[in-house]
């Protein structure tokens, strides 16, 4: 049993990064009806997720995590969870191939709808009004009505979720992802990309190994892991009111008689890391996968503490350690807190975020992210894991399978000049499609190289 906790006692601890509701009634009325809405994930399903990372604790298996930097309410279709959905698909092809592991699939999907800011206010042409923080918070827009925090989008987040969820199974066990169509997998847009050419080279060599099996009597019929995939779902746990209202009672569990029920995995982002803090209060009673994002500024004496907090059973896949240190700072910032952790002997997961450490701001005023330092700041993770002899267990990428110009380089070589051709995003720039399939290669071959390394 979680000592003294409870889905509310994240209450009675500081907390930040949380929307001011004018209508403290409505909040409870909205907060209430969400508690009796059937749960989105269920708790089995953490549990089998926590088995696989346990996995990629000790390098028998790679965690691909990506997905949108902040979900929308106007562009909800099909055809957006599709895209990307594919070419995660495209990416843990080429990591799995390419390395010989296999590869635990998470989304940023289904309910990364909140964000934290930097500052509370905006100014714009004297006009300060409150941030943008999500869809599920407030709207992009800059009018007063827009930024006004609303409880009630919090049904509407929850609805897309779910919706969400639904096509994401589907896709997953309906055929969708069938090894034997991996030719169909590519985005037309994709197709003549340097990173395009190379997958359809990929592709063309896994369908004859398929044929071979085949003639051997091993086909998705018999073997379902070749026409079905298992994929998981996970977002930032910033807006307590909803990851409380979704938290149900597991009647399995003696040790964890509750579970988060808005996704398999939720994590607690830099901001919002403190020991003491609700945000590492609410996550800390129930069974989930829980990440950490690890920025530069985190110390080891409060890393080793929110370990303490967050797994104090050292229970193996259970926390995620998420680096986000920038490409100038990864090498010096990550490497102690690497070592820190395994010379205490903690169970983690050590995976990297190379995008929020390398936002930058352009001069016609986008802010992007540049390939190379996206790329730069992989290989010095890499590096650090193999310097201090611990698994680089994964990767976290906020992308879209959309064609936007939002991260500038690549193979195609996109430029500032380029940034508005396609420039959506609700909140951070994303890698399109190309760029993200160009970094699963570059990742398969530090993984082939640490394979080789290993002997």
């Amino acid at each position: 049993m979680v000592e003294h906790w409870s889905p509310d006692s994240w209450r009675g601890k500081p907390i930040c990064q949380v929307p001011t509701y004018p209508d403290g009634q409505k909040l409870s009325a909205v907060t209430g009806q969400l508690g009796r809405l059937p749960p989105l994930v269920f708790a089995g399903e953490a549990r089998r997720l926590k088995e696989l990372l346990a996995r990629a604790a000790t390098g028998e298996a790679f965690v691909l995590q990506g997905g949108d930097c902040a979900e929308s309410f106007t562009e909800f279709e099909t055809n957006t969870i599709r895209d990307t959905f594919r070419v995660l698909l495209q990416m843990a092809a080429v990591l799995t191939y390419g390395c010989g592991v296999p590869v635990i699939r998470i989304g940023r999907m289904a309910g990364q709808f909140a964000k934290p800011r930097s500052s509370d206010t905006e100014t714009i042409d004297g006009v300060t009004l409150p941030s943008y923080r999500g869809d599920m918070i407030n709207g992009a827009a800059f009018t007063e009505a827009d930024r006004i925090p609303d409880p009630g989008r919090m049904f509407q987040a929850y609805f897309q979720a779910a919706a969400t969820l639904n096509l994401l199974r589907a896709f997953a066990q309906g055929g969708y992802a069938d090894l034997h169509r991996i030719h169909k997998w590519t985005l037309d847009f994709v197709a003549k990309s340097p990173a395009g050419e190379k997958f359809q080279a990929l592709a063309g060599n896994l369908s004859q190994a398929l044929d071979f099996i085949a003639a051997c009597g091993i086909t998705g019929e018999t073997t379902p892991q070749i026409r079905e995939v298992e994929f998981f779902t996970s977002h930032e746990a910033l807006l307590l009111e909803y990851e409380q209202a979704l938290t149900r009672r597991d009647s399995t569990s003696d040790e964890y008689p509750w579970v988060a029920t808005s996704a398999h995995m939720l994590w607690i982002g830099d901001r919002t890391r403190q020991p003491g803090g609700a945000h590492v209060e609410y996550l800390r009673g129930v069974p989930n996968p829980v990440g950490v994002k690890c920025g530069p500024s985190l110390t080891t004496d409060d890393l080793l503490r929110l370990a303490d907090v967050l797994n104090p059973a050292n229970e193996p896949g259970r926390l995620v350690l998420i680096a986000r240190m920038g490409a100038d700072k990864v090498e010096s910032k990550l490497a102690p807190l690497v070592r820190a952790v395994k010379a205490a002997g903690r169970s983690v997961v050590w995976i990297s975020d190379p995008m929020h450490g390398n936002t930058v701001k352009t001069k016609t005023g986008y802010k992007t992210r540049p390939f190379d330092a996206v790329s730069a700041e992989l290989k010095g993770f890499f590096a650090v894991c193999r310097a201090e002899g611990v698994h680089a267990g994964g990767v976290h990428f906020e992308m879209t399978g959309r064609n936007v110009t939002e991260c500038i380089g690549g193979a195609e070589n996109l430029t500032d000049v380029d940034l508005a051709e396609c420039y959506d995003t609700a909140c951070d720039p994303r890698l399109n499609a190309s760029q993200s399939l160009e970094l699963a290669f570059l990742i398969a071959e530090e993984l082939r190289a640490e394979k080789k390394r290993r002997g």
